[in-house]
Formats: C-alpha cells, sequence, structure tokens
C-alpha cells in the first residue's frame, strides 16, 4: 500500500477523474468484485467495492491498495489476497465519513494485510 492508503500510487496508472463505477476488482488470486463506488478526493480516495454473493457486503478498500489500473478491459488490480479482502472491514456507509476511528480501523486493517508492511514504502 501506498504511503497515504488514501491515495492512488503514481505508479499504478489510475487517472483521476475517471468514473471506475462498474469496474472489475482482482485481488491477487482472482476477482472479488466490482466498484460500486469510489472517490478521488485529495487525501479520501478510496473503493467501495461490491463482492456480492461471495462476501454479502460491501467493502471499503483504501486507493493505496491499488497496483495496477488496465482500461482496456475496464479492471482494478489490488495488492491484497481474496482472503484479505474477504476478512476485510465491511464498508458501514454511516460510519466512513463520519468516524474517525472506523477509518483509522480501515487503515490499520490492511497496513497488517499488506505483504510489504516492513518496507519502508508503507504506512
Amino acid at each position: 500500500m501506498t504511503e497515504n492508503p488514501w491515495t492512488y500510487s503514481t505508479e499504478c496508472g489510475h487517472l483521476p477523474g475517471t468514473d471506475l463505477t462498474g469496474w472489475s476488482v482482482e485481488a491477487t488470486d482472482g476477482p472479488i468484485g466490482a466498484v460500486d463506488e469510489h472517490s478521488d478526493e485529495a487525501g479520501d480516495a478510496h473503493l467501495v467495492v461490491d463482492a456480492g454473493t461471495w462476501i454479502f457486503g460491501r467493502l471499503l478498500i483504501p486507493a493505496g491498495a491499488v497496483v495496477a489500473v488496465t482500461p482496456a478491459n475496464r479492471t482494478l488490480h489490488l495488492s491484497l489476497t481474496k482472503d484479505q479482502v474477504r476478512d476485510a472491514p465491511q464498508f458501514l456507509a454511516d460510519q466512513h465519513l463520519a468516524d474517525h476511528q472506523y477509518r483509522e480501523d480501515v487503515v490499520a486493517y490492511y497496513r497488517l494485510a499488506d505483504p510489504c508492511a516492513g518496507s519502508t514504502d508503507t504506512l
């Protein structure tokens, strides 16, 4: 994940202003769902992924987890495995923007799930 989890890395290929709604989301080991909502807001870039019946819910994924964007097939690739995504905190619409602790919990989860967490490039 990038140094700021709420920002897309400059290497991932994300173009600000692109409507990502409906794009496929892939973990390192397969598909996890589609983008239901997203934000490019500076310091608050994120995806809300509808994982359908696989997880029975929506997940908040900070933009820093996106490692590659493939516009040709409308796919976002994450630095996370399907298991890491499955165990992630559910998206709580009423808490996302209002509850600072919820956002900290989300970041803490992805920090622990990041396979590169020991490197200097991570949080």
